[in-house]
């Protein structure tokens, strides 16, 4: 649906809120038989779905089987099968003064939460929050990509084919639309995109005081001190480098190698590189290609200048861009002062840890770090050092496949976290609830008060 105009847009929000407010969503068994619908019908769209994500990316089978479409199948199943436990309420101890008490948390729907998600995984960074809101009892608002086509209307025909259109609605357009969208008071708002963006996203929530989650990106280091195998250790970076074709919010975004061991790591990732792509990545079928023209110029500008160590090669009209390695940029580079999001990776070397700290003290934040290191010491100093998002040591990428961790950023990489229980509770308010009979009081809580507190306070710290 491409209408942004004002009485569309309410008459979407006045639908969502109307069945809200009748609790059609309140019923944890209609909520299940919803999303087993949609995992049913998933299963059945899968080749659709990789298709779309081809056009749109030329993402390889591979790739888009396990980073898209596997990762929201299980988080469906995880959440199918844990909705009724984790929406129950749950009973906690009561205090004195509330003595004698029943103590519980509720979790309880925001109500119409607005979904807005980004075109570098457009299936999965949008299904997955949505399974979220959806299974918390909320309705949901879903604006995909327009610049990921072809999965956005695969989404909206098969959320549209489960869901009714007062419960979810997608609604497609370019920035105008997502404008528009940010003009109205929502009860939650999920975004997923750049920080640039985000911080649009918030000022546009503040001026309705509506709560957010923003997942954003960074400067994600990744630490090597030369100390673990060097060919392993290219290899797992170069992986989580170019999966997607760098376009990835939690890809190492440039390297900080120990000197003594810079040009044995140098030759290491040429290798893997070659060993990954071949020695002409144009024609493999295992890499894939820039998301528009924009996205092109503007990688392509980065590189002006810069000293390249490999790669470099692009054809604009095919979207191809090379892997390609840069040696040393300068720290106010473009390479260095914003996100990359592409198949570009700066290598930077260190000596002494205090060089270490001028680099990521500047990038501070980020969405994700690797450090690769078997020293434990070296290790634990830089994650007790260094604020980030999410961490991995002697790998990169892996920990956003594990619905046991919870998946987010902080400061400029973002706030709130999801996947797997999380995506449960960051879509709900856990509401307290005291309920108390009249059969008891503690006389000393009301005036007038005892003269002397040194009995009460000797009983308030105990119990």
């Amino acid at each position: 649906m491409k209408n942004s105009g004002r009485s569309f847009i309410l008459k979407v929000q006045k639908d969502h809120r109307i069945f809200f407010k009748q609790h059609k969503t309140d019923g944890v068994k209609k909520r299940i038989q919803y999303l087993k619908k949609l995992k049913k019908l998933l299963d059945k769209k899968e080749a659709s779905i990789m298709d779309a994500l081809f056009l749109d990316l030329r993402k390889p089978a591979f790739e888009s089987y396990t980073s898209e479409v596997l990762m929201v199948q299980k988080e469906l199943s995880l959440l199918i099968k844990n909705i009724k436990d984790w929406a129950a309420p749950k009973r906690v101890s009561g205090s004195l003064l509330s003595f004698p008490s029943q103590d519980f948390i509720i979790s309880e729907p925001y109500g119409t939460v607005l979904l807005i998600s980004p075109w570098n995984y457009p299936f999965q960074l949008a299904m997955i929050p949505f399974i979220g809101a959806i299974a918390a009892g909320n309705t949901a608002v879903l604006k995909p990509s327009e610049s990921a086509p072809h999965t956005a209307q695969i989404i909206e025909k098969i959320l549209m084919e489960v869901f009714p259109e007062n419960w979810v609605k997608v609604i497609q357009g370019d920035v105008t639309v997502g404008e528009a969208l940010l003009k109205y008071q929502w009860d939650y708002i999920f975004y997923t995109g750049s920080t640039h963006v985000g911080r649009i996203v918030a000022k546009a929530a503040a001026e309705f005081l509506t709560p957010t989650t923003l997942e954003l990106g960074g400067k994600s280091p990744c630490v090597v001190d030369g100390t673990t195998p060097i060919q392993k250790t290219a290899r797992r970076i170069i992986w989580g480098k170019f999966l997607n074709c760098g376009q990835t919010c939690i890809a190492p975004d440039y390297i900080l190698v120990k000197k003594d061991h810079k040009d044995d790591l140098i030759k290491a990732l040429i290798q893997e590189i070659e060993k990954a792509f071949g020695p002409d990545a144009k024609k493999s079928d295992d890499y894939g290609r820039l998301i528009h023209n924009k996205h092109f110029d503007k990688l392509k500008k980065d590189l002006h200048n810069e000293n390249i160590l490999f790669g470099g090669n692009m054809d604009r009209e095919s979207l191809y861009f090379e892997p390609t390695l840069v040696n040393e940029p300068a720290m106010d580079s473009r390479l260095i002062e914003d996100e990359i999001f592409g198949p570009i990776l700066p290598v930077l070397s260190y000596q002494t840890e205090e060089d270490l700290d001028l680099v990521l003290s500047k990038l501070k934040n980020p969405l994700a770090f690797y450090i690769f290191s078997s020293s434990k010491k070296f290790i634990n100093n830089l994650i007790k050092k260094y604020s980030f998002g999410g961490g991995v040591v002697n790998d990169t990428v892996i920990h956003f496949s594990n619905t046991n961790l919870p998946f987010g950023g902080i400061g400029t990489s973002g706030n709130g976290s999801y996947h797997g229980k999380y995506s449960f509770d960051i879509f709900t308010h856990a509401k307290p609830l005291v309920k108390r009979p009249f059969w008891f009081d503690l006389p000393q809580r009301y005036a007038p008060y005892p003269k002397s507190l040194k009995f009460l306070k000797f009983l308030l710290k105990k119990l």
